[in-house]
């Protein structure tokens, strides 16, 4: 009996995802920004290997970076933002102090790197250069190089 009420439970929330299946189909992809910034994908790629030249144990703190920012909320990027004095950021937050500078240091040579080209400027967001700069020190350490 217990069976059948679960069943009850979870057919209407299944009939309604495929419903709505088209409107949940964004996905990420490679070259998102082909048309306004055509080379953020190897701008990004060649800033995280700069600094892995420089500093390789930066692998770690990226990743582990990357998984602060998407874990709880989502994927915005708001672990990078930068406290003010009115406002203490998430970076700041006790649980996350114990985050290596180096991962912050990886995304923040991204980021400057994507910015000093004119066309992509303000036009990357932040959580798309973390995950970019993630999936890049991933690809280092892989040993099929993704």
């Amino acid at each position: 009996m217990a069976g059948r009420f679960q069943l009850l439970r979870v057919l209407p929330f299944s009939f309604s995802l495929c419903l709505f299946s088209d409107t949940v189909s964004a996905q990420p992809r490679q070259n998102y920004y082909s048309n306004i910034c055509p080379n953020v994908e190897s701008i990004v790629r060649n800033a995280v290997q700069k600094k892995i030249q420089q500093t390789f144990t930066t692998v770690p703190p990226t990743v582990r970076l990357f998984f602060h920012d998407c874990f709880v909320q989502g994927c915005d990027a708001s672990v990078i933002i930068q406290s003010t004095p009115t406002n203490k950021a998430e970076k700041d937050h006790p649980d996350n102090l114990s985050l290596a500078g180096d991962g912050f240091d990886t995304v923040i040579k991204a980021k400057g790197a994507v910015h000093a080209v004119p066309s992509c400027r303000n036009k990357v967001s932040c959580a798309d250069i973390l995950a970019m700069a993630t999936r890049d020190v991933i690809a280092v350490v892989s040993p099929h190089n993704l």
